[in-house]
């Protein structure tokens, strides 16, 4: 089917890799990339610290093509709103419809946002270059304070770079005990809040939100407390959604992101494969249950495998047969210290054991299941979150955990 056609929806990380290994993989039909947002694929690490900083331009977060990807048709500033998969006919939001021989889904997330009664105005989420532009100046205002709302990974990331811009008060709110302890157990999430407290971050942790107080723009944060914390800024960082509705009534488990087998197909389909964070893959390294991963190796990881699977149908050629079983990896830069990870601590947080160093300094910790090493956790600086690196190969090595 060398004349066919492969349409990837989201023009991000994972829609750039799919499209890119589509090619690696032989295929030599047309390759449509829809994405909703105006810009070619960029990082979106560095949105909640570089470009919130005011450090970096979009010139330096954009990725750069490969030339394989030369005459792939990109429509930029365009967003999916239906699908008819036995079709095989994709609905723009312009009202154009798409007819394609292979699907790629690399819709991705987006962010959660809190229902609770006040004002809009002054409430931020950090997805996109927009959002962390418009941030970047709302925390560079005089004698701003800001409450970050959520103690996960981009809620860290944020207030230690608001502290960095200068910011005076920035208070976290998270209704857990810890920040991060979700990813991360209790001994490093502990060492984690010291951190942060050292470098002038509040937190208010055990409470949520109620509502937000102000008329026109917040003014305010109520907590369920009853406490109310003054807040000119506020950054929701409260989870993700994943952008599935596009594919609702085409029969698909979409509970949490898009369900695919082993081989990264979607409801049965071989014409139809999923990539990135909205991929909810069972992975063959551990013990096959099917869960989304929002680490930044995984478009790239998936991208390449389900091109495989995907162009191995279209050509009607032997193709992928090996499970997908990536290794995760994960880092966050917060302050002047990193977060690195390798394999997936969220299966060990019963049996999580220092493996160097001292939680109140430079640490390393893993992370065991079945008393087998699953995860490895490293925070300090920069050379501690290089020495976990030797513990890749013996996370590659083991073997599958029971489901």
């Amino acid at each position: 089917m060398a004349g066919g056609s492969v349409v990837v929806v989201g023009a991000s990380m994972g829609g750039l890799r799919a499209a890119e290994q589509l090619r690696t993989a032989g295929w030599t039909g047309s390759v449509t990339v829809v994405g909703d947002e105006p810009h070619m694929p960029y990082n979106r690490p560095p949105l909640s610290k570089d470009v919130l900083a005011g450090k970096a331009s979009f010139d330096s977060l954009a990725f750069a093509p490969k030339a394989n990807t030369a005459d792939v048709k990109w429509r930029l500033g365009r967003k999916a709103v239906t699908a008819d998969l036995a079709a095989r006919t994709l609905t723009l939001d312009d009202s154009t419809t798409l007819s394609y021989d292979g699907l790629v889904v690399a819709t991705g997330m987006r962010p959660r946002r809190l229902r609770c009664p006040g004002p809009l105005t002054g409430r931020h989420t950090v997805r996109t270059l927009t959002d962390a532009q418009g941030l970047h100046a709302e925390l560079t205002r005089p004698g701003v304070r800001v409450v970050v709302v959520g103690a996960g990974f981009i809620g860290c990331e944020v207030a230690a770079t608001a502290v960095g811009l200068g910011v005076a008060e920035v208070t976290v709110v998270d209704p857990l005990p810890l920040p991060m302890v979700g990813p991360l157990g209790r001994l490093l999430a502990g060492a984690l809040l010291r951190r942060h407290e050292q470098r002038g971050v509040r937190f208010a942790l055990g409470t949520g939100v109620a509502g937000f107080e102000g008329d026109d723009r917040v003014t305010g944060v109520l907590l369920s407390d009853g406490t109310v914390l003054p807040a000119d800024v506020v950054v929701e960082s409260v989870g993700s959604l994943a952008n599935t509705e596009w594919l609702e009534g085409n029969g698909l488990d979409l509970s949490d992101g898009v369900l695919t087998d082993e081989l990264l197909r979607v409801g049965g389909l071989p014409s139809v494969v999923a990539v990135g964070d909205v991929a909810r893959f069972p992975n063959a390294r551990y013990d096959g249950v099917p869960r989304r991963v929002e680490h930044w190796s995984i478009p790239t990881d998936s991208a390449r495998h389900a091109a495989r699977s995907l162009v191995a149908h279209l050509t009607g050629h032997q193709g992928e047969s090996a499970a997908f079983a990536p290794l995760p990896t994960f880092w966050s830069d917060q302050h002047d210290f990193r977060l690195q990870s390798f394999g997936s601590p969220l299966l060990g947080l019963d049996d999580v054991r220092v493996l160097d160093g001292d939680p109140d300094g430079d640490v390393i910790a893993g992370y065991h299941r079945e008393g087998l090493l699953v995860g490895v956790v490293a925070l300090g600086v920069p050379t501690t979150a290089a020495r976990a690196a030797r513990y890749r190969t013996a996370l590659l090595q083991q073997p599958a955990l029971t489901a």
